[in-house]
């Protein structure tokens, strides 16, 4: 109750010093939505010219996309910010004063650090994700179930990889590369899995599952989700909770200023 107290302030504190700067938060949460457009764009200009994803119609495509969105969004809330915070830290030489606090650093650095910047790419996710559902219609409450099922993984296992990445710039300071990589990989969950090689559906879903960020999911609306693919949940949260031990291992290795 305490841990959850705690969190709740730390997010009445993060709301109140974005109403503080209404207008920064205001074009901050609008240009972050308007940067993460140009993929669902890309995607009505492929079928308006007459190609489109085998077997896949517009609007299905879509709502694997505006899922991907909202699973982005809430990971960044949640935990984007530990990574770029971490970093700040080690190479300022004030990681000590987070280990001053009478919580768990990692704890202490993703409450304090809330990120009311992504706001509003999940409410745009969501708004796209009702949009396209009610053209391609949802498959009853068992698909809402594995829906929320499918995307607390693929939220899981993004939280995961931000802590990974946090976790090794404890050793490796200047590591701002390693996120864009992850970045590059994680692509994949915005597109059905059938257009790519089975080596690529295999890591994508089993070794780096992130098909469990978009695409899962919203197969799981649609009715069209291999129960098979229910395995990728355990690699999810196999990838939360070693993010969360090696977070916690490297704090105990730390060195000091510059790791």
């Amino acid at each position: 109750m305490r841990y959850i107290k705690i969190y709740l302030a730390c997010l009445h504190t993060a709301f109140s010093r974005a109403a503080a700067y209404r207008l920064d938060f205001v074009l901050g949460n609008l240009i972050t939505l308007l940067s993460n457009i140009i993929f669902p764009l890309a995607t009505v200009l492929i079928y308006a010219n007459g190609a489109r994803f085998s077997g896949w119609t517009m609007w299905e495509v879509l709502l694997i996309q505006s899922v991907f969105s909202m699973s982005n969004a809430l990971a960044s809330m949640i935990s984007g910010s530990v990574l770029w915070v971490t970093m700040d830290s080690i190479q300022a030489g004030s990681f000590e004063t987070v280990l001053l606090k009478p919580l768990s650093p990692l704890f202490f650095i993703a409450a304090a650090n809330f990120d009311t910047g992504s706001i509003g790419l999940f409410l745009g996710g969501l708004a796209m994700t009702v949009i396209s559902a009610s053209f391609t219609g949802i498959c009853g409450t068992g698909g809402i179930l594995l829906f929320l099922l499918m995307f607390i993984s693929g939220a899981a296992v993004m939280c995961g990889l931000d802590l990974i990445m946090a976790a090794i710039s404890f050793k490796w300071v200047g590591n701002s590369r390693i996120p864009e990589i992850f970045d590059s990989i994680k692509e994949f969950g915005k597109y059905p899995m059938g257009i790519f090689p089975r080596s690529v559906q295999v890591l994508s879903s089993l070794i780096l599952p992130v098909s469990a960020v978009g695409f899962f999911p919203a197969s799981a609306l649609l009715g069209r989700l291999d129960i098979r693919s229910l395995i990728s949940v355990l690699p999810c949260m196999l990838f939360l909770l070693f993010g969360v031990w090696i977070y916690n291992r490297m704090i105990k290795i730390y060195e000091g200023v510059g790791g």
